[in-house]
């Protein structure tokens, strides 16, 4: 039976967890409660203790087992969804584990898991660290539930910590673009790859607000007359296979599509060719770009695990395999006796092309040039404008040996900072700038809204109509200030709307 026990100038509950084990009643933070009277501090007490004997006394040596082989059994016993499986294992295995996992889970204390959380801000992006932060307190929590523990020590205590008049991790504000930014977006995209599916995907997203995978994931059968049908999205896990999954919140939905959207997504799908992709079996109305990754195909040790065996980074291993010359030889040779433990193997370059763009692929050699004029940084080079020839206009990128040699002109920014998910947030910033119903907004963003007002209100097809000749009459605009930068186009699909225009 619990009791209060009288302290300085309060109360404190005390309660059996075991025979000759005392515990004293805290707060979610692991911080103990102080009562003002002895009869709210037995009460609170015997209400601890009722809960104990609900699942039994604890073992004595519970709490014991260490973190590693706790996580080990916790990440087995999950069924989520292979994304949030496969980000948990990254968290897991890159940034808990080497900090944790010879600790008993009893013996972790808030101390250990600031010091920890302290040297990965050193180390990485605060929003990083948060979400890691967010995964071990998870797993803690549910070694609580389990009576592993008593307390969460990664729970973050209200009050504590620098104070500053805003937040201090707030990320930068989302880069938009207008409809002439997402018009020159595309064609460059378009002209870096040198095929039409760039310019069609990136008017698509520009105009629809579809997610990235649901763009990858778009199958032919699901493109209809005045609309596009989102069933299902396409996953990039980091063993380089593509999930074939449910939208994200269950976020099935038909977006209205204006008359020359679906012109110009029909006409890209009767000029490419439609063979179903060998790793779905299904038929989707964009190609990959470059060469196919074998990682998917690749069994054995990965590049990750080489990195812990030698305790170093995945980018000290990928040096040692690609610039053997950048790393100290102390630490080249740890990496390469851990590959030959390990048995590690790179996986060859296949020459087939990729049935499905990579997200990484695509926004840094793709996108974000296309936005920002930039190439990225590549070794031995440095991040350099893009080489282009200056005609046709607007400039063709140069390619091949002494690229930027031979190139006699570069691109200015277009949006500097906009990301493929940038379009999404464009969007909806055009919608909410022509007063669309947030009931119609919702509807093609796949966001639910479970208050009364969404309730009550009804989306008519006056709505849907308004908002077509709305997107329709910033398509027109949006042609029309390109056509007066120049009449024609290198990227065929463009040029061929441009003589539609002038016809």
């Amino acid at each position: 039976m619990g009791y209060g026990e009288k302290r300085a100038d309060y109360y404190r509950g005390r309660y059996w967890i075991a025979p000759g084990v005392l515990r004293t009643v805290v707060d979610a933070n692991g911080a103990t409660i102080r009562f003002a009277t002895k009869r709210e501090a037995a009460k609170a007490a015997n209400d601890a203790e009722a809960k104990v004997r609900e699942v039994g006394y604890r073992d004595p040596n519970a709490g014991k087992e260490t973190f590693g082989e706790y996580v080990n059994r916790w990440y087995a016993a999950q069924e989520l969804a292979a994304s949030t499986m496969q980000n948990y294992k990254r968290h897991i295995e890159e940034h808990l584990l080497p900090a944790f996992e010879d600790k008993a889970i009893a013996d972790i204390q808030p101390t250990d898991v600031g010091a920890w959380e302290k040297k990965e801000r050193k180390l990485y992006a605060a929003s990083s660290v948060k979400t890691w932060h967010g995964t071990l307190h998870l797993i803690l929590a549910d070694a609580v539930d389990e009576g592993l523990r008593d307390s969460n020590p990664a729970a973050k205590r209200r009050g504590r910590g620098k104070r500053a008049g805003r937040s201090r991790n707030r990320g930068p504000e989302k880069v938009v673009t207008d409809a002439l930014g997402i018009l020159l977006t595309a064609e460059r995209a378009s002209l870096l790859s040198g095929r039409d599916d760039e310019f069609v995907a990136v008017v698509l997203k520009g105009y629809t607000g579809m997610r990235w995978g649901e763009i990858v994931g778009l199958e032919r059968k699901f493109v209809r007359p005045a609309s596009v049908r989102v069933e299902w999205q396409l996953y990039e896990l980091d063993s380089g296979e593509f999930e074939r999954c449910p939208p994200k919140d269950d976020s099935y939905r038909t977006i209205d599509t204006p008359k020359w959207l679906s012109a110009l997504v029909a006409g890209h799908i009767a000029q490419t060719e439609s063979a179903p992709c060998p790793c779905h079996e299904h038929t989707y109305v964009f190609r990959g770009h470059g060469p196919a990754n074998g990682a998917a195909r690749h069994v054995g040790a990965k590049l990750v695990e080489v990195a812990r065996r030698a305790e170093v980074s995945a980018a000290t291993v990928s040096n040692v395999l690609n610039r053997p010359d950048m790393v100290a030889e102390r630490t080249r040779i740890w990496v390469e006796t851990a590959i030959a433990e390990l048995g590690y193997v790179r996986a060859g370059q296949t020459g087939e092309t990729a049935a499905h763009w990579r997200r990484t692929g695509f926004a840094t050699w793709l996108f974000h040039p296309a936005t920002a004029g930039w190439c990225p940084k590549k070794a031995p080079q440095e991040a350099r404008p893009v080489p282009v020839m200056a005609h046709p206009w607007p400039g063709v990128p140069a390619r091949g040996w002494n690229a930027s040699g031979r190139a006699d002109a570069c691109w200015l920014p277009i949006a500097r900072g906009l990301t493929p998910h940038g379009l999404r947030h464009s969007h909806k910033t055009v919608m909410e700038e022509f007063g669309t119903p947030p009931k119609l907004m919702d509807e093609r963003m796949g966001h639910e809204d479970g208050s009364v007002q969404a309730r009550y209100s009804h989306i008519t097809a006056r709505m849907r109509n308004r908002l077509m000749d709305e997107l329709t009459e910033q398509w027109e605009g949006a042609l029309a200030a390109r056509s007066a930068l120049h009449p024609r186009s290198p990227v065929r699909a463009l040029d061929a709307l441009l003589r539609a225009r002038r016809g």
